[in-house]
Formats: structure tokens, sequence, C-alpha cells
């Protein structure tokens, strides 16, 4: 599409369309005005280019199953309304030249596709895109993009997979006609992360970034996950789902992370097994003072989180299937408890004085006075809670966290139907 045409229907609402399925309906005209501003700094970055498309893809909430995804555990998650969006035009080049508002514009080689051991940064997830597509024996090409993001780094809705599920649905809708699909898209997102940019992630973030919706994932197979869409709408029960960022620094946090995996794994090498899923929960408490004596206390409460809240994904999807809110309320409280106690991914042990997390749980709380549910929101450690408010609390819940973390440290949010997408 020619630019001057993208600009003419955007203002005249030919797009309001697809755009109101996946923004608030208050939010219309300030994300047509996004998207104007996006084209006229592509236009500005790349002046020879003349056709281009637009690409958005989702950030992501987990709402049940923490740190489940990685042991093939099941999770329940929704995309969300924000997202990162693109404009891109494709050319022959042997080249990908994007440049992210706020970062300096990057370029992958096509002919250049090996990881560069000590790079990090989006070229690094970039360039192992590129590769999955190539390695899959599935056609790539060259492309100049802009892109600007509302899905705000650390804030537990998971930025970058939104941007690996952009720039593969690029890829895929462009040259291949959409045929690889938003499940192959999820993997080879997470086979960057994995392998290229040295995050060892599960596939949750991705698989919701791409395929969308409110959905149930069963990581059993984790070649083949179950997906199910969650007939359920949120707007209907009195409530708003609220993810409240305390600011918390992420950028030293790996070695937790990795720590919470690990000690889930040496769990389960000590059956024999790779994750916790294969494990029988019944062999797991019989042999507990075991597990105890040649791992550690902690590992023994990891692994007791990942069998509760497999358990609670599971439950918390039948419940919402069947209309059952407050059951589904008590569980999303329990998760959270069980993600302080057993789990323990509040805080770093690290950094034992910084506990944004505890704090805002504990204001949240205080607000909330036995109403709703709140819990650590993703990976935990510093960043962001969950919270389900009552409508008539709403106002005071993001009155007191704004006055402890910052203005605007509160996001509602709606669940957006649709994964990554071609705005056309």
């Amino acid at each position: 599409m020619k630019i001057q045409d993208f600009q003419n229907k955007i203002t005249c609402g030919e797009f309001d369309n697809i755009l109101s399925k996946i923004y608030k309906p208050q939010d219309m005209e300030s994300q047509k005005s996004r998207y104007i501003a996006a084209v006229e700094k592509f236009t500005a970055l790349y002046p020879n280019r003349s056709d281009i498309h637009f690409y958005s893809a989702p950030g992501r909430t987990e709402i049940g199953g923490n740190h489940t995804d990685h042991q093939h555990g099941c999770v329940i998650a929704g995309a969300v309304d924000l997202d990162v969006i693109g404009v891109a035009a494709f050319h022959d080049e042997g080249i990908i030249r994007i440049k992210s508002e706020g970062y300096d514009e990057f370029a992958v080689s096509l002919n250049d596709l090996d990881v560069h051991i000590g790079e990090k940064g989006s070229s690094e997830i970039v360039r192992g895109i590129a590769a999955r597509f190539k390695d899959l024996g599935i056609k790539i090409g060259g492309f100049d993009m802009y892109t600007t993001s509302n899905v705000l780094g650390g804030s537990g809705i998971s930025s970058s997979a939104a941007f690996e599920t952009l720039v593969a649905t690029a890829i895929d809708s462009y040259y291949n006609d959409n045929q690889i699909g938003a499940i192959e898209i999820a993997k080879i997102g997470q086979y960057a992360e994995n392998f290229y940019f040295g995050k060892k992630s599960g596939l949750m973030d991705q698989m919701v970034c791409s395929v969308g919706g409110f959905v149930f994932l069963d990581f059993q197979n984790i070649q083949n996950p179950s997906i199910r869409k969650i007939d359920f709408d949120l707007s209907q029960t009195g409530y708003e789902l609220i993810i409240t960022d305390t600011k918390g620094d992420h950028s030293d946090l790996t070695d937790d992370y990795v720590a919470v995996r690990t000690e889930m794994d040496e769990v389960a090498e000590y059956f024999g097994k790779k994750v916790l899923r294969e494990v029988d929960e019944n062999q797991f408490w019989d042999n507990m003072p075991d597990i105890k004596k040649k791992i550690s206390d902690r590992a023994v409460l990891r692994a007791i989180h990942f069998f509760g809240d497999n358990y609670r994904a599971k439950a918390e999807t039948d419940a919402l299937e069947n209309g059952r809110f407050d059951d589904f309320l008590a569980l999303v409280n329990e998760s959270g408890y069980s993600s302080m106690n057993y789990l323990q991914n509040l805080y770093s042990c690290r950094k034992p004085t910084e506990q944004g997390i505890p704090l805002a749980i504990m204001i949240g709380k205080r607000v909330l006075k036995g109403k709703g549910a709140i819990r650590v929101h993703g990976g935990g450690f510093a960043g962001t809670i969950q919270a389900f408010v009552p409508h008539e609390l709403v106002n005071t819940y993001r009155s007191e966290m704004d006055r402890m973390f910052g203005q605007n440290s509160c996001y509602i949010m709606t669940i957006r139907p649709c994964g990554g997408i071609e705005i056309k």
C-alpha cells in the first residue's frame, strides 16, 4: 500500500473495524494518531520506500500458572491491548533493518545468520528468527521497519515476545502468505530467545502473543501444546484487570529466573525425569525428606508450588468456563500465596531491601479488603503485580498505587482477541 493511501484510509476510518477489535473504544483516536506518527517516522528514516505494510503484535498477561510452562505445565493467559506496531517496506537487498523508537537502528545480513558470541539485544533476536526460518526451509527476505511499542520493557507484559511475534509475523505474512501460522511463529520466537539471545524462556509468552485471545495452554507435549480458547467476558463481572508496575529493576535478575527453572529441573532429575510434569506427585511427597537432603529446602518448596499451580490453572479455567467467578478469584489468591511462600519470586535474595512487589500486594490487599484477587505477575522478583479489582474500588486502587510507585503505575487491561496481525 502506498504511504499516502494508508494515511488517507486510517484518517477516513477504513481501518476502524480491525482497530476496534484490538483497542479500547476510548483509545481509537489516539491509536490512529500513533499509526500516522509511525508512518511519518518511517518516511523520514527510509525516504526511498513508498510501499508499506503495517503490523501489530500484542503483549500478554499471565492469568494463572506462575512458572509452570517451562516444566511443561498448564497456564491461563491472555493477549492484551498494549502492543508493538511496525511499519515495513520489503526489498531484495538481503538485509533486515529495524529502527525501534528509543533505540539505535540495527541491520542483520541474511548472509550472516550464525550466533554472534557476546552480542545481545534485538539484533540477535532478529538474526535468530531469520535463521530459524531458513533452517525450516521457509522463505525469508529483507525489509526496513520502524517500530514503536507501548508494551513497556520490564513491565511483565512481555515486550520481547511481542517484538519477536511482530518480526516473525511480518516475514510469514509477506514472504509466505501466512502459511506457517501462529503456533510455529511462537516456536520461532522462543528459538531466537533461547539460542541467540541466551534466555532459556518457556513458550508461554510467545504463544499468547502470537495466538491471541484468552487461552488455556497445556505444554505437556511441548512440541505441540494444547491450546483452548476460553469463552469468557471479564467486562460482565463487575471487575477490572489491573497490572501495576512497581518500577523494579530487571537488569540483573537473570540468575534468579534461571534458579527457579534449575531447582525444579533438579527435583525432576531426582526421579529420572526432565521436567516436573513427568513426575508422579504422590512419589514426590513420599520422597520429600530425601529430596530436601540431596537438593535443598527451596527446591522442594518450588516443586510444591508447581504441582499446586499446575492444578490451579486447570481449575481456574473450569471456573471461568462455568461462570463461577468467585471460585476463580479464590484460586488466583491461592496462586499468589503459593508464589509468595513456596515459589518465592516476589523479590531477589541478592537485593533483600528492594521489595516493591510485596509492598504493592500489601497496599492492594489494604484497598481490596478481602474483595477481588491479587498476586505477583509474570516472572517476578521485580516488576509487576496483577489484581482483579471491583469497579467501585478502581479509582482508590489506582490512587494508592500511584502514590507509592509514581503516576501512571497502573494499566487497566482488556483481552485482545487476535495475536500478531497485518493491519489491512
